[in-house]
């Protein structure tokens, strides 16, 4: 095994020079990146203090067996067994009185998530324009306002549009999305 995660960033650097080179290509076959490494390494990068999952399982008791946890859940994604566990839904006032509804998955899912996202990140960043900001890798609200101001003070702006989808991660059509990363 690879305790440094060098072969993993790797990996990914490979990924991502190859996305480049070739925009056309097609990955298949990069569920072997989601090894114990690889997951160990997603599983550091948690928040320590975030809310558990429906299952209540904290990083510190996943982490009091790390390497058995580990295997388990990888041994469950090659077996093709692992399934993600329903969101922990809780409601969170807003200030008009309404409740913002927020989905937390547990934390074997938050390292799923974290590992399939750096994955799609290495193929598909460059393919995103330079002035997207949105849940990009190194990216924040006030880098896009920094931009955004700069931009307004370099060119005359008549009107600013502020958008904002109401729900749109419970609303998105899931077939597409899928049959678009394919």
């Amino acid at each position: 095994m690879h305790r440094n995660g060098k072969w993993v960033s790797t990996k990914l650097e490979l990924i991502t020079r190859r996305a480049r080179e070739d925009p056309g290509c097609r990955f298949t076959s990069l569920a072997y990146l989601l090894n114990e490494d690889f997951l160990g390494q997603c599983f550091k990068e948690l928040k320590k203090n975030k809310a558990p999952g429906i299952d209540g399982v904290t990083w510190e008791q996943y982490a009091e067996k790390l390497e058995e946890n580990m295997g388990r859940l990888v041994e469950r994604m090659k077996a093709k067994k692992y399934r993600p566990q329903p969101l922990r839904r809780v409601h969170i006032p807003k200030d008009n009185k309404s409740q913002r509804s927020l989905g937390i998955p547990a934390l074997e899912d938050k390292m799923v998530q974290m590992g399939i996202t750096k994955i799609l990140s290495a193929i598909f960043e460059g393919d995103f324009l330079e002035v997207s900001y949105g849940f990009r890798p190194n990216r924040s609200p006030h880098d896009a306002l920094d931009a955004l101001d700069k931009a307004i003070m370099a060119e005359p702006v008549n009107y600013i549009v502020d958008a904002d989808i109401k729900a749109f991660f419970d609303n998105v059509d899931h077939k597409w999305l899928i049959k678009c990363l394919k």
